[in-house]
Protein backbone atom coordinates (compact mmCIF):
# COMPACT_ATOMS: atom_id res chain seq x y z
CA UNK A 1 0.00 0.00 0.00
CA UNK A 2 1.90 2.89 -1.21
CA UNK A 3 -0.92 5.63 -0.32
CA UNK A 4 -4.36 6.67 1.52
CA UNK A 5 -7.60 8.52 0.69
CA UNK A 6 -10.89 9.31 2.13
CA UNK A 7 -14.25 9.12 0.38
CA UNK A 8 -16.89 11.66 1.50
CA UNK A 9 -20.68 11.19 1.52
CA UNK A 10 -21.17 14.66 2.72
CA UNK A 11 -23.97 13.20 5.32
CA UNK A 12 -26.30 15.62 6.64
CA UNK A 13 -26.71 14.72 10.11
CA UNK A 14 -30.01 14.60 12.29
CA UNK A 15 -30.52 18.39 13.71
CA UNK A 16 -28.31 20.27 10.26
CA UNK A 17 -28.99 21.07 6.68
CA UNK A 18 -26.74 20.18 3.82
CA UNK A 19 -25.21 23.71 3.61
CA UNK A 20 -24.09 22.53 7.19
CA UNK A 21 -23.44 19.32 5.61
CA UNK A 22 -20.94 20.92 2.67
CA UNK A 23 -19.95 23.80 5.05
CA UNK A 24 -17.86 20.12 7.34
CA UNK A 25 -16.92 19.05 3.64
CA UNK A 26 -14.61 21.45 2.83
CA UNK A 27 -13.47 21.50 6.67
CA UNK A 28 -12.62 17.77 6.58
CA UNK A 29 -10.96 17.72 3.11
CA UNK A 30 -8.74 20.54 5.01
CA UNK A 31 -8.16 18.41 7.84
CA UNK A 32 -7.44 15.80 4.92
CA UNK A 33 -4.89 17.33 3.34
CA UNK A 34 -3.37 18.68 6.61
CA UNK A 35 -2.52 14.93 7.95
CA UNK A 36 -1.27 13.12 4.46
CA UNK A 37 -4.43 11.74 2.95
CA UNK A 38 -3.53 10.99 -0.95
CA UNK A 39 -6.93 11.59 -2.89
CA UNK A 40 -10.60 13.06 -1.46
CA UNK A 41 -13.49 11.37 -3.19
CA UNK A 42 -17.07 12.65 -3.30
CA UNK A 43 -19.82 10.41 -4.41
CA UNK A 44 -23.08 10.70 -6.58
CA UNK A 45 -26.15 9.96 -4.78
CA UNK A 46 -29.84 11.37 -5.44
CA UNK A 47 -32.80 11.47 -3.44
CA UNK A 48 -31.04 10.91 -0.54
CA UNK A 49 -32.16 12.92 2.65
CA UNK A 50 -29.06 12.36 4.49
CA UNK A 51 -26.52 13.22 1.55
CA UNK A 52 -25.48 16.38 0.35
CA UNK A 53 -23.26 15.39 -2.86
CA UNK A 54 -25.77 14.84 -5.26
CA UNK A 55 -24.04 17.64 -7.51
CA UNK A 56 -21.08 15.59 -7.58
CA UNK A 57 -19.00 17.61 -9.66
CA UNK A 58 -19.85 21.17 -8.31
CA UNK A 59 -19.01 19.82 -4.57
CA UNK A 60 -15.66 18.21 -6.41
CA UNK A 61 -14.70 22.01 -7.53
CA UNK A 62 -15.55 23.70 -3.89
CA UNK A 63 -13.56 21.18 -2.51
CA UNK A 64 -10.67 21.69 -4.88
CA UNK A 65 -10.98 25.63 -4.23
CA UNK A 66 -10.66 24.93 -0.84
CA UNK A 67 -7.53 22.97 -0.64
CA UNK A 68 -4.03 23.49 -2.38
CA UNK A 69 -2.51 20.22 -3.00
CA UNK A 70 -4.71 16.96 -2.44
CA UNK A 71 -6.69 15.01 -5.38
CA UNK A 72 -9.82 15.86 -5.53
CA UNK A 73 -12.32 13.09 -7.60
CA UNK A 74 -15.57 11.67 -7.94
CA UNK A 75 -16.00 7.72 -6.46
CA UNK A 76 -18.11 8.21 -8.20
CA UNK A 77 -20.42 9.22 -10.73
CA UNK A 78 -22.78 7.07 -12.53
CA UNK A 79 -22.37 7.26 -15.67
CA UNK A 80 -25.61 5.52 -17.06
CA UNK A 81 -27.57 8.94 -15.29
CA UNK A 82 -25.22 10.68 -17.53
CA UNK A 83 -24.34 11.84 -21.31
CA UNK A 84 -20.19 10.69 -21.69
CA UNK A 85 -19.94 14.50 -23.64
CA UNK A 86 -21.30 16.43 -20.41
CA UNK A 87 -19.31 14.05 -17.79
CA UNK A 88 -16.00 15.05 -20.13
CA UNK A 89 -16.82 18.49 -20.09
CA UNK A 90 -17.72 18.88 -16.17
CA UNK A 91 -14.17 17.12 -15.05
CA UNK A 92 -12.32 18.65 -17.89
CA UNK A 93 -13.36 21.84 -16.83
CA UNK A 94 -12.37 20.88 -12.98
CA UNK A 95 -9.13 19.34 -14.59
CA UNK A 96 -8.41 22.98 -16.46
CA UNK A 97 -9.25 25.22 -13.29
CA UNK A 98 -7.03 22.31 -10.65
CA UNK A 99 -4.46 20.74 -13.29
CA UNK A 100 -2.73 17.39 -11.84
CA UNK A 101 -5.64 17.00 -9.13
CA UNK A 102 -8.68 15.84 -10.58
CA UNK A 103 -9.97 12.00 -10.51
CA UNK A 104 -12.55 10.47 -12.49
CA UNK A 105 -13.95 7.09 -10.85
CA UNK A 106 -17.16 5.62 -13.03
CA UNK A 107 -19.74 3.53 -11.60
CA UNK A 108 -22.49 1.90 -13.54
CA UNK A 109 -25.10 1.38 -10.64
CA UNK A 110 -27.75 4.44 -10.53
CA UNK A 111 -26.90 5.69 -7.09
CA UNK A 112 -30.76 6.20 -6.73
CA UNK A 113 -34.10 4.07 -6.51
CA UNK A 114 -35.23 3.46 -10.21
CA UNK A 115 -37.99 6.39 -10.12
CA UNK A 116 -35.44 8.49 -9.39
CA UNK A 117 -33.29 7.09 -12.07
CA UNK A 118 -36.15 7.66 -14.46
CA UNK A 119 -35.62 11.19 -13.38
CA UNK A 120 -32.54 11.92 -14.04
CA UNK A 121 -32.17 9.54 -17.23
CA UNK A 122 -35.75 10.93 -18.92
CA UNK A 123 -35.05 8.00 -21.39
CA UNK A 124 -33.76 4.96 -19.92
CA UNK A 125 -32.23 2.74 -22.54
CA UNK A 126 -32.85 -1.09 -22.33
CA UNK A 127 -29.01 -2.20 -23.26
CA UNK A 128 -26.20 -1.79 -20.87
CA UNK A 129 -23.87 0.57 -22.72
CA UNK A 130 -21.43 1.29 -19.86
CA UNK A 131 -18.17 -0.01 -21.38
CA UNK A 132 -18.83 2.12 -24.75
CA UNK A 133 -19.70 5.05 -22.48
CA UNK A 134 -16.45 4.33 -20.45
CA UNK A 135 -14.53 3.89 -23.63
CA UNK A 136 -16.53 7.18 -25.14
CA UNK A 137 -16.01 9.19 -22.28
CA UNK A 138 -12.07 8.39 -22.61
CA UNK A 139 -12.05 9.61 -25.60
CA UNK A 140 -12.89 13.03 -24.96
CA UNK A 141 -9.74 13.34 -22.50
CA UNK A 142 -7.23 12.20 -25.45
CA UNK A 143 -5.67 14.71 -27.35
CA UNK A 144 -8.06 15.53 -30.48
CA UNK A 145 -7.49 17.13 -33.72
CA UNK A 146 -9.43 20.27 -34.06
CA UNK A 147 -11.71 18.75 -37.12
CA UNK A 148 -12.55 16.20 -34.72
CA UNK A 149 -16.76 16.32 -35.34
CA UNK A 150 -17.43 16.30 -31.33
CA UNK A 151 -14.87 17.57 -28.43
CA UNK A 152 -15.04 18.27 -24.86
CA UNK A 153 -13.95 21.61 -24.52
CA UNK A 154 -12.65 22.01 -22.14
CA UNK A 155 -11.59 18.60 -21.89
CA UNK A 156 -10.19 16.87 -24.82
CA UNK A 157 -6.16 16.66 -23.90
CA UNK A 158 -6.36 16.53 -20.17
CA UNK A 159 -6.18 13.37 -19.77
CA UNK A 160 -8.24 12.93 -16.62
CA UNK A 161 -7.61 9.55 -14.86
CA UNK A 162 -10.28 7.56 -15.18
CA UNK A 163 -11.49 4.67 -12.61
CA UNK A 164 -13.79 2.00 -12.52
CA UNK A 165 -15.04 1.59 -9.65
CA UNK A 166 -17.54 -1.44 -8.46
CA UNK A 167 -18.89 -3.90 -5.84
CA UNK A 168 -19.08 -6.92 -8.06
CA UNK A 169 -16.96 -9.05 -10.43
CA UNK A 170 -18.36 -6.68 -13.72
CA UNK A 171 -16.05 -4.29 -12.95
CA UNK A 172 -13.09 -5.77 -12.14
CA UNK A 173 -13.53 -7.60 -15.73
CA UNK A 174 -14.34 -4.40 -17.40
CA UNK A 175 -10.92 -2.47 -15.00
CA UNK A 176 -8.95 -5.17 -16.46
CA UNK A 177 -9.86 -5.30 -19.85
CA UNK A 178 -9.64 -1.52 -20.46
CA UNK A 179 -6.51 -1.40 -18.57
CA UNK A 180 -7.44 1.15 -15.84
CA UNK A 181 -7.58 1.35 -11.73
CA UNK A 182 -9.93 -0.23 -10.45
CA UNK A 183 -11.46 0.65 -6.80
CA UNK A 184 -13.86 -1.93 -5.37
CA UNK A 185 -16.75 -0.92 -2.83
CA UNK A 186 -16.12 -3.20 0.26
CA UNK A 187 -17.05 -0.61 2.77
CA UNK A 188 -20.89 -1.38 1.77
CA UNK A 189 -20.40 -4.91 -0.30
CA UNK A 190 -17.54 -6.64 0.88
CA UNK A 191 -18.82 -10.06 0.27
CA UNK A 192 -16.98 -10.50 -3.54
CA UNK A 193 -13.93 -8.70 -2.71
CA UNK A 194 -12.07 -11.18 -2.88
CA UNK A 195 -12.58 -12.63 -6.07
CA UNK A 196 -13.00 -9.80 -7.56
CA UNK A 197 -9.55 -8.49 -6.77
CA UNK A 198 -8.04 -11.62 -8.34
CA UNK A 199 -9.95 -11.57 -11.18
CA UNK A 200 -8.75 -7.62 -12.23
CA UNK A 201 -4.97 -9.04 -10.96
CA UNK A 202 -4.91 -12.15 -13.70
CA UNK A 203 -6.60 -10.91 -16.54
CA UNK A 204 -5.23 -7.22 -16.83
CA UNK A 205 -4.66 -5.77 -19.81
CA UNK A 206 -1.64 -3.21 -20.35
CA UNK A 207 -3.14 0.28 -21.62
CA UNK A 208 -1.30 3.60 -22.26
CA UNK A 209 -3.37 4.97 -18.90
CA UNK A 210 -1.51 2.45 -16.85
CA UNK A 211 0.97 -0.35 -17.01
CA UNK A 212 -0.04 -2.71 -14.19
CA UNK A 213 -2.52 -3.19 -12.08
CA UNK A 214 -3.47 -0.68 -9.39
CA UNK A 215 -5.98 -2.17 -6.56
CA UNK A 216 -7.79 0.70 -4.33
CA UNK A 217 -10.28 -1.18 -1.67
CA UNK A 218 -12.49 0.57 0.50
CA UNK A 219 -13.12 0.33 4.17
CA UNK A 220 -15.34 1.86 6.61
CA UNK A 221 -13.65 3.62 9.98
CA UNK A 222 -14.49 5.01 13.40
CA UNK A 223 -11.85 5.61 15.41
CA UNK A 224 -12.44 7.48 18.61
CA UNK A 225 -9.34 7.61 21.91
CA UNK A 226 -11.14 4.59 23.47
CA UNK A 227 -12.81 1.11 22.11
CA UNK A 228 -16.36 2.33 23.51
CA UNK A 229 -16.12 5.69 22.48
CA UNK A 230 -16.36 4.19 18.87
CA UNK A 231 -18.37 2.06 18.78
CA UNK A 232 -21.06 4.39 20.11
CA UNK A 233 -19.98 6.98 17.57
CA UNK A 234 -20.47 4.27 15.20
CA UNK A 235 -23.97 3.52 15.81
CA UNK A 236 -24.88 6.48 13.53
CA UNK A 237 -23.59 4.55 10.35
CA UNK A 238 -25.09 1.53 11.46
CA UNK A 239 -28.75 2.68 12.54
CA UNK A 240 -28.84 4.88 8.88
CA UNK A 241 -27.53 1.74 7.09
CA UNK A 242 -30.47 -0.25 8.32
CA UNK A 243 -33.10 2.09 8.15
CA UNK A 244 -32.01 2.13 4.49
CA UNK A 245 -32.29 -1.29 3.96
CA UNK A 246 -35.70 -1.41 5.15
CA UNK A 247 -37.25 1.89 2.52
CA UNK A 248 -36.29 4.04 6.04
CA UNK A 249 -33.73 6.55 4.21
CA UNK A 250 -33.21 9.62 5.99
CA UNK A 251 -30.73 12.41 8.02
CA UNK A 252 -27.78 10.80 10.08
CA UNK A 253 -28.98 9.60 12.84
CA UNK A 254 -27.85 10.99 16.43
CA UNK A 255 -25.16 7.97 17.92
CA UNK A 256 -27.35 5.52 20.57
CA UNK A 257 -26.50 2.91 22.54
CA UNK A 258 -28.99 -0.08 20.94
CA UNK A 259 -28.52 0.57 16.87
CA UNK A 260 -30.81 -2.73 16.48
CA UNK A 261 -33.52 -1.47 18.26
CA UNK A 262 -36.68 -1.84 16.35
CA UNK A 263 -35.21 -4.23 13.92
CA UNK A 264 -35.14 -8.40 13.20
CA UNK A 265 -32.17 -9.92 13.91
CA UNK A 266 -31.95 -10.56 10.10
CA UNK A 267 -31.94 -7.18 9.08
CA UNK A 268 -29.25 -6.48 11.28
CA UNK A 269 -27.08 -9.55 9.95
CA UNK A 270 -27.19 -7.81 6.76
CA UNK A 271 -26.14 -4.66 7.67
CA UNK A 272 -23.07 -6.40 10.11
CA UNK A 273 -21.85 -8.34 7.04
CA UNK A 274 -22.33 -5.19 4.63
CA UNK A 275 -20.29 -3.02 6.77
CA UNK A 276 -17.90 -5.65 8.15
CA UNK A 277 -15.03 -4.47 6.05
CA UNK A 278 -14.46 -1.97 8.50
CA UNK A 279 -12.15 -0.76 11.65
CA UNK A 280 -13.46 0.50 14.97
CA UNK A 281 -12.12 1.64 17.84
CA UNK A 282 -9.24 2.84 20.04
CA UNK A 283 -6.20 3.90 17.86
CA UNK A 284 -4.22 -0.02 19.36
CA UNK A 285 -7.83 -0.89 17.58
CA UNK A 286 -8.02 0.31 14.77
CA UNK A 287 -4.18 -0.20 13.99
CA UNK A 288 -5.08 -3.76 14.46
CA UNK A 289 -7.98 -4.24 12.36
CA UNK A 290 -6.44 -1.99 9.06
CA UNK A 291 -3.44 -3.86 8.98
CA UNK A 292 -5.22 -6.95 8.91
CA UNK A 293 -7.42 -5.71 5.57
CA UNK A 294 -3.94 -4.67 4.05
CA UNK A 295 -2.03 -8.22 4.70
CA UNK A 296 -5.01 -10.06 3.29
CA UNK A 297 -5.88 -8.07 0.66
CA UNK A 298 -2.96 -6.33 -0.24
CA UNK A 299 -4.30 -3.18 -2.03
CA UNK A 300 -1.91 -0.78 -3.95
CA UNK A 301 -4.56 1.73 -2.47
CA UNK A 302 -6.86 1.71 0.90
CA UNK A 303 -9.66 4.32 0.49
CA UNK A 304 -11.68 4.72 3.95
CA UNK A 305 -14.72 6.20 5.05
CA UNK A 306 -17.03 6.75 7.59
CA UNK A 307 -19.99 8.50 8.94
CA UNK A 308 -20.36 10.25 12.84
CA UNK A 309 -23.09 12.61 13.60
CA UNK A 310 -20.48 14.68 15.32
CA UNK A 311 -18.25 16.60 12.86
CA UNK A 312 -15.38 17.10 15.77
CA UNK A 313 -15.46 13.41 16.20
CA UNK A 314 -15.57 12.62 12.51
CA UNK A 315 -12.60 14.75 12.03
CA UNK A 316 -10.63 13.45 14.75
CA UNK A 317 -11.51 9.74 13.24
CA UNK A 318 -10.27 10.72 9.93
CA UNK A 319 -7.08 11.80 12.02
CA UNK A 320 -6.34 8.92 13.86
CA UNK A 321 -7.03 6.88 10.59
CA UNK A 322 -4.17 9.16 8.82
CA UNK A 323 -1.58 7.98 11.83
CA UNK A 324 -2.42 4.58 11.52
CA UNK A 325 -2.30 4.43 7.85
CA UNK A 326 0.72 6.07 7.37
CA UNK A 327 2.94 3.55 9.58
CA UNK A 328 0.95 0.94 7.25
CA UNK A 329 2.41 2.26 4.14
CA UNK A 330 5.59 3.00 5.66
CA UNK A 331 5.64 -0.58 6.64
CA UNK A 332 4.55 -2.03 3.15
CA UNK A 333 7.20 0.42 1.35
CA UNK A 334 10.35 -1.13 3.85
CA UNK A 335 8.87 -4.74 3.23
Amino acid sequence: MRNFSLLDLSPIPEGKTAADALSATVDLARAAERVGYHRYWLAEHHNMPGIASAATALVIGHVAAATSRIRVGAGGIMLPNHAPLVIAEQFGTLATLYPGRIDLGLGRAPGSDMATARALRRHMAPEDSFPQDVQELIGYFDDAAEDTPVRAIPGSGTHVPVWILGSSLYGAQLAAWLGLPYAFASHFAPAALEQALSIYRSTFQPSERLAKPHVMMAAGVCAAPTDDEATFLRSSQILAFARLRTGRPGKLPHPTSDPGSGFSAPVMAQVQQALSCSATGSPLSVRAQLRALVNTFKPDEMIVTGMIHDHSARVRSFEIAAEVLSELAEDRMVA
